[in-house]
């Protein structure tokens, strides 16, 4: 859902470490329109129980740049035990900690364009990819 004026963004998070979604992360939106341009924070949300955010800001008119914040260590923290048992082989970091606190993705975008942005997180890696 985009206008012709701007472009739109969605996320979602998936546990790798335990096949499921990662419900209850924070995701804060920043945009910048150009390279030198400072920082605009625009708000953010948290995943729901499908690990979505389906309602982020929209991104002001001319923005070139965008940034997710996403805040993950609450989230490995709150998940330790669920995560020990349902993979039994691997143990937690830093008692149910993350080894990346934070994973921060930074993305060009074009007026007119959607862009959902994945998040595949484990406690020790994550990765990201443009999905549709």
């Amino acid at each position: 859902m985009s206008t012709g004026t701007t472009a739109s963004v969605s996320t979602h998070i998936l546990d790798t470490s335990i096949g499921r979604p990662a419900e209850g992360v924070a995701v804060l939106l920043a945009a910048r329109s150009g390279r030198a341009a400072d920082w605009q924070a625009l708000g953010g949300s948290a995943t729901d129980a499908d690990g979505r955010c389906k309602d982020l800001p929209a991104l002001p008119e001319g923005t070139t740049h965008v940034r997710l914040d996403f805040a993950v260590e609450p989230y490995f923290e709150g998940t330790a035990d669920r995560r020990a048992d349902a993979r039994q082989d691997a143990p937690a970091h830093r008692d149910g900690g993350a080894f990346f606190p934070e994973v921060a993705i930074t993305f060009a975008v074009q007026p007119g364009e959607h862009y959902h942005v994945p998040l595949l997180l484990n406690p020790f890696g994550y990765s990201v990819y443009r999905g549709s």
